[in-house]
C-alpha cells in the first residue's frame, strides 16, 4: 500500500482507493512503478486471462515483486482462468512456487478451484474474485464473505455508480470492491462469452479471446462494427466512487498495453484521486489520458441518468492515435504524420482485426508532416490508404524514470526457483448416484410435452413462475447467467412464488444465485451450464456450498469431459443439444436489428434476442453431442440437457456436426 494510504481500522480498507495498474511486460512494470502505481496487476506465462501478453516467469515476477514491495506497491497476481482437470497439479504447483518465491499480496482468480488450491499449498495473501466470477447482485456478497480467504470483489464493468453503491451497502466487513475506471471494454458481460471458443476453441476464460466482436458484420446490406466497444474513460467521474468507502481500488485495464499507456493512465488517475477538486490537476489529467493512446472513451453506463452506448458503428475503434494515412505508389509507400515521431516509437498500420495488420518500428527522428517511408516486401505492403496508429513511444521523462527502476532492478538476485512437487487432494467420487434422466430447458411451456420426458425446465421468468403441470416434482425452473442490482428483488420474489407452489428444483447460472434460496434440505439445487465448471476441486467447492449436482462447462473438449466424473463429488450434468449463446451483453446497438440475421466476415449468421435486460447472440448452428450420448453416460454422466430456443423466422439453422471443442479441445 502507498505511502499517502491509510488503512480503516476496521476491515483493513484503504481510506482511500488504491491505482491499481496493469502490467504485461517488464516495461510496463516499471512504468507503472515510475508512474508511483499503489498496485500493479500482472500474470504469469500459464492460467493468465492474458495470454496474449508477455507476461512473466516465476523468477522474473519474484524479482519485480522485491522491488515493488521496497517502493511500497502492491502486487497482484492473476491466475483467473478457467482450470481443465488434468491442469489441477500444475496449477497448484505454480501457486506453490508463487507463494514460495513472490509473496504476492493478492491473488485475481475465478475458477472455485483455485481457491481450493491456494489452501493446499498454505497461501496466506489475500484472493480477489475476478470480474469473470460475476458476483453481479448485493445478495451474492452474503455467499463470498462464508469465504474467508476472499478479501475482494471485482466488480462488472457494466454496473452504474447507483448499483455500485447498492452493492457497497451490502457489502461485509471482511470484503472490500475494486472498480474499473479506465480500458478496453467487452461487448460481452464478462465469464458470458463464448464467442471465441465456439468459432474455434480459442476460449476467452483461458485467455486466448481472438476477439470476434470486433469483427465487420454485415446486417440489411450493411457493414458495420455492431459490437465493437470504445475505451472505459470515468475521468473526472472517478471522484464519485472515491467517496464510496468500501471501494478499495480503482483498476486501470491494459495487461496488453506498453509502458506508455501505463504511465500516463496511472498518473492521470493519481492526479483525478488525490486532487479532485482541482482545476489545473483535472486539466492535466485529461491530456495525460487523450496522449496516452488508447481507444477513444465512454463512460458506458456509470451514470443512470445519461448512459452512453460504447458501441458507434460510424467510428473505428482501433487502440492508438491515429498518425496519419499510407500514401504513395505501391512500391515506395510512405506517411505523413500528422504530429512528431521519435526513435522507437511504435505504429500499427492498419486496424487490429484486419488480417494483415502490422506493427512497424519507428528507427529515426520524423518531423510532424515530414516524410517516413516504409521498406516492406512487395507481398506485405499495406494497401494505399490504410491507417496507422501511433500504438507506444517512450519520452525522455519516461525513460529516466523507468531507466533508474531497472538499474535498481538488476541490483537484485534472481532467484532460482526450485521445481514444485506438490501434487493436489482430489475429492473422491459421489457415492450416490442414480438413474440418468434428460432435460429440456423452454423459455415457455409448451403445449404438448412428450410422455416419455421425464423432466421440463423452464426459464424463470413472470410468464413461467409458476406453471401449473401435472408433474410439477418434475419442473425444473433455470435463473438467466446473469443478475443485475436492480433484478435481485424481482427474481427474489418469484423465487418465493415457486417455492410456494412446491417446486424443489433449480438450476442456478452463477454460484452466488444460492444466496436467492433458503436453507432447505428438500431443494434440488443444481450448478448450471454458464457457472463454467471444468475440474472436480471447483464441483467439490461447489458441493460446500450446498449444491446437489453441476452441469459442466459446455466449452469442454472430450479428454477433459472423460476425466471429470471419476472424481466429482457431485452427479454431474452435460448440455447435448441445443442454441447455446455466443455471448450475453448488457448492451446492443441501435444500428442492428434484434431477431434479424447478421453475417460474419466468414459468412457465419447470427440473431440477437432480448430476454429482461440481457442480449444472448445465438450462431445458426445448435451444439448437438448426441453421436457420443451414450460414451457419456457410461463416463458417469447422469443428467442431459436440451436447450429449446425459438428461432427466428428468417435464419436458415446450418446443418453441422454441432460438437463444439469436443474433437479439437479446449485451448
Amino acid at each position: 500500500m502507498a505511502d499517502n494510504q491509510t488503512s480503516n481500522e476496521a476491515g483493513g480498507i484503504p481510506a482511500i482507493p488504491e491505482i491499481m495498474a496493469p502490467a504485461g511486460s517488464k516495461a510496463s512494470f516499471l512504468a507503472a512503478l515510475a508512474a508511483r502505481a499503489d498496485a500493479v496487476y500482472c500474470g504469469l506465462k500459464q492460467f493468465s486471462a492474458r495470454m496474449a501478453a508477455e507476461n512473466f516467469t516465476i523468477p522474473e515476477l519474484a524479482r519485480l515483486s522485491a522491488l515493488a514491495h521496497e517502493r511500497n506497491t502492491a502486487i497482484y497476481v492473476a491466475i483467473n482462468t478457467l482450470v481443465k482437470p488434468d491442469e489441477l497439479d500444475d496449477a497448484g504447483r505454480l501457486l506453490d512456487q508463487l507463494n514460495r518465491y513472490v509473496s504476492p499480496d493478492g491473488l485475481i482468480i475465478q475458477d472455485p478451484a483455485v481457491l481450493s488450491l491456494a489452501r493446499q499449498v498454505g497461501y496466506r495473501g489475500g484472493i480477489h474474485l475476478s470480474t469473470i466470477a460475476n458476483v453481479s447482485f448485493p445478495a451474492a456478497l452474503d455467499i463470498v464473505r462464508e469465504m474467508p480467504e476472499i478479501t475482494r470483489v471485482v466488480l462488472p464493468r457494466e454496473l452504474t455508480v447507483d448499483e455500485i453503491k447498492s452493492m457497497a451497502e451490502k457489502c461485509p466487513a471482511n470484503l472490500s470492491l475494486e472498480v474499473f475506471v479506465h480500458g478496453a471494454l467487452c461487448y460481452a458481460v464478462s465469464g458470458r462469452c463464448y464467442w471465441s471458443s465456439y468459432l474455434g476453441g480459442k476460449s476467452g476464460l483461458r485467455g486466448r479471446c481472438v476477439q470476434p466482436c470486433r469483427r465487420i458484420y454485415e446486417q440489411n446490406g450493411g457493414r458495420r462494427r455492431f459490437f465493437s466497444c470504445r475505451d472505459l474513460w470515468l475521468d473526472v467521474l472517478t471522484k464519485l466512487l472515491v467517496a464510496i468507502p468500501q471501494v478499495s481500488a480503482l483498476k486501470i485495464e491494459g495487461r496488453k498495453k506498453g509502458p506508455h499507456y501505463v504511465y500516463y493512465t496511472t498518473s492521470a488517475y493519481r492526479l483525478i484521486r488525490d486532487q479532485p477538486d482541482d482545476r489545473e490537476a483535472k486539466k492535466t489529467a485529461a491530456e495525460y489520458l487523450d496522449y496516452a493512446l488508447g481507444r477513444k472513451g465512454t463512460h458506458f453506463y456509470f451514470l443512470p441518468q445519461r448512459p452512453f452506448s460504447p458501441i458507434d458503428v460510424e467510428d473505428h475503434t482501433g487502440s492508438g492515435l491515429l498518425a496519419g494515412k499510407i500514401q504513395g505508389p505501391n512500391k515506395k509507400p510512405y506517411l505523413e504524420p500528422r504530429m512528431a515521431l521519435f526513435n522507437n516509437d511504435m505504429l500499427r498500420i492498419g486496424y487490429e482485426d484486419d488480417p494483415w495488420h502490422r506493427i512497424y518500428r519507428v528507427k529515426k527522428n520524423v518531423p510532424k508532416k515530414g516524410n517516413l517511408y516504409l521498406n516492406f516486401q512487395e507481398k506485405d505492403r499495406p494497401r494505399n490508404g490504410a491507417p496507422v496508429f501511433l500504438i507506444d513511444r517512450r519520452e525522455g521523462e519516461l525513460d529516466r524514470g523507468m531507466g533508474a527502476l531497472e538499474k535498481r532492478l538488476n541490483q537484485l538476485a534472481l532467484p532460482e526457483a526450485k521445481n514444485s512437487r506438490f501434487r493436489a487432494d482430489r475429492p473422491q467420487r459421489a457415492i450416490k448416484q442414480f438413474q440418468p434422466f434428460e432435460m429440456t430447458v423452454y423459455r415457455e411451456l409448451p403445449e404438448k410435452v412428450g410422455d416419455q420426458q421425464k423432466s421440463i425446465g423452464l426459464w424463470l421468468s413472470e410468464e413461467t413462475a409458476p406453471v401449473k403441470t401435472a408433474k410439477d416434482f418434475y419442473t425444473w425452473y433455470w435463473l438467466p447467467p446473469v443478475i443485475w442490482p436492480d433484478e435481485e428483488a424481482a427474481f427474489s420474489r418469484l423465487i418465493d412464488r415457486v417455492l410456494v407452489n412446491r417446486c424443489r428444483n433449480f438450476v442456478l447460472n452463477a454460484p452466488w444465485q444460492i444466496a436467492l434460496f433458503p436453507d432447505d434440505p428438500q431443494l434440488h439445487l443444481w450448478a448450471g451450464p454458464f457457472c463454467n465448471i471444468a475440474n472436480d476441486l471447483a464441483v467439490e467447492m461447489l458441493s460446500f456450498m450446498g449444491f446437489s449436482g453441476v452441469i459442466v462447462s459446455p466449452e469442454l473438449g472430450k479428454t477433459d469431459y472423460t476425466k471429470l466424473p471419476a472424481k466429482s463429488p457431485l452427479p454431474v450434468g452435460i448440455v447435448v443439444t441445443g442454441n447455446w449463446p455466443l455471448c450475453i451483453s448488457r448492451n446492443i446497438s441501435d444500428a442492428i436489428d434484434p431477431e434479424t440475421p447478421f453475417v460474419s466476415p466468414k459468412g457465419e449468421q447470427a440473431w440477437i434476442r432480448r430476454y429482461g435486460a440481457n442480449c444472448w447472440i445465438y450462431p445458426n448452428w445448435p451444439i448437438n453431442l448426441t453421436s457420443v450420448q451414450d460414451q457419456l453416460k457410461r463416463i458417469g454422466y447422469r443428467l442431459f440437457i436440451h436447450l429449446k430456443e425459438p428461432v427466428p423466422d428468417a435464419v436458415r439453422i446450418k446443418k453441422r456436426q454441432g460438437l463444439w471443442n469436443w474433437n479439437i479441445g479446449l485451448k
